[in-house]
């Protein structure tokens, strides 16, 4: 039997939120790929030594690597909202009544 106070409807699975576990592995996996991005722009800045200009643009595009590994992996998903289970309490209006005033 149930209750009044219980939502019998079901949850759907493709609404439910990942696993902890399974965040974390995404963003470890994230870390690891910008972070391995670093080393080859390194490499690639030093084969291009004699062109400076493109020397340059390699180790600046490898300066912030590490501070955007580092934003995104600790980066987590925004949480739902979840709608507040607030009583309501119908509002009535007060009727007019007819009432003599007697003035004395």
């Amino acid at each position: 039997m149930s209750s009044p106070d219980r939502n019998d409807t079901p949850v759907l699975i493709t609404e439910a939120a990942p696993s902890y576990e399974e965040q974390h592995a995404a963003r470890r996996k994230k870390y690891a790929i910008m972070m391995s991005l670093r080393f080859p722009c390194l490499i690639l800045a030093a084969l291009f030594a004699h062109t400076w200009w493109l020397a340059l643009f390699f180790i600046v595009l490898s300066v912030p690597l590490p501070w955007m590994a580092v934003l995104i992996a600790n980066d987590r998903p925004p949480r739902k909202t979840e709608k507040a289970n607030r009583y309501e309490v119908e509002r009535r209006a007060i009727t007019q009544k007819s009432t003599t005033v007697i003035d004395g």
